[in-house]
């Protein structure tokens, strides 16, 4: 069964991460059609039609979701345009899957989960961490285990951000993914740095699940490193994760796991996958599973009810809340 697919932004995520992706993809499945990309800007969407093999391109997405009518659309535009320009493709009845956030609060996500349910329409969040090679090994050894504990430490180097909480947003369903769980209670501190900005801050989350597991997690958004790297505790069991963020600091990353005191194993990054930074990063996984989702009329996981939750919290660390309950 061939599949048609069109893809809105043709900005630097969506050449860095989902370009390839698209590219690799069509290489492995030759019934896949890359049929039209879209960008307000002409020469960037030139440049992606060239670059990433589509075969044609527009500048204004509804004349070409009327014209191309594809089996599935790819959603790749700044935070504050995801949420209104979803709504508008889920009820002409296209399978979506938009980059994350989606939405910047429960208002936005709400009016584009109704969207979907309306009209019926698959939809995917790119939560890329939930697809990372790294992050699914490690979901898989951590199976079955009653995890007692997580921490989650995510160090950026200058990035002065009026909204951190659009990227904390990885960490905080990122952590979510791996509990299983929904939070059930959150408290924040931030430790503000006005001289470095208006919104500059770290930002400290105390957390339990549902589950009854406990986390912390603690994002630094001007330190030294860009890394992210997680800690996990259940009875005798302990992981250590270290992720290839943009195949930097930590880069090819590495999972550790020790049981009673002793070393089970020790996974080089190289060991997972391939070291292209769309593959390390889970780009090529998130594109892939959505597109099979869609080919074989699967309901797509990490659809937009399941990102429910980590757009409230990551909303909660936006407006300096310092308290959450479900």
């Amino acid at each position: 069964m061939s599949l048609k697919i069109c893809t809105i932004g043709c900005g630097s995520m969506s050449s860095a991460g989902h370009g390839p992706s698209y590219k690799r993809y069509a290489a492995l499945h030759i019934d896949t059609i890359f049929a039209a990309c879209c960008d307000l800007e002409e020469e960037k969407a030139v440049t992606y039609r060239e670059r990433f093999g589509f075969l044609k391109h527009y500048t204004d997405f509804e004349e070409m979701l009327d014209t191309e009518k594809p089996d599935a659309v790819c959603l790749v535009v700044p935070e504050h345009l995801t949420a209104s320009l979803s709504v508008r493709i889920l009820e002409k009845g296209y399978p979506l899957m938009m980059e994350k956030p989606p939405g910047l609060n429960y208002a936005e996500i709400k009016r584009m989960i109704e969207a979907a349910e309306k009209h019926n329409t698959p939809n995917q969040v790119a939560f890329n961490r939930r697809y990372m090679p790294m992050v699914k090994k490690l979901k898989e050894l951590i199976a079955g285990e009653k995890i007692h504990n997580l921490r989650y430490d995510f160090y950026r180097v200058g990035r002065f951000d009026e909204d951190f909480a659009a990227t904390a947003i990885h960490g905080i369903d990122t952590v979510r993914y791996l509990a299983g769980s929904d939070y059930s209670y959150i408290r924040f501190d931030y430790q503000t740095f006005p001289e470095l900005g208006p919104n500059v801050a770290n930002i400290m989350m105390y957390c339990r699940f549902e589950s009854g597991a406990e986390a912390q997690l603690n994002f630094s958004p001007v330190s030294g490193v860009v890394v992210e790297r997680a800690v996990i505790n259940s009875y005798n069991n302990t992981w250590f994760m270290n992720l290839p963020i943009w195949n930097a600091a930590d880069f090819p990353g590495r999972l550790v796991h020790y049981r009673k005191g002793s070393l089970v194993a020790d996974i080089s990054g190289d060991e997972i996958c391939e070291p292209d930074m769309y593959i390390t990063n889970g780009f090529y996984n998130e594109n892939e599973s959505f597109f099979e989702d869609i080919r074989v009329g699967r309901k797509p996981e990490g659809d937009l009810k399941s990102a429910l939750q980590s757009v409230v919290i990551a909303d909660c660390v936006r407006k300096r809340i310092t308290e959450y309950r479900k």
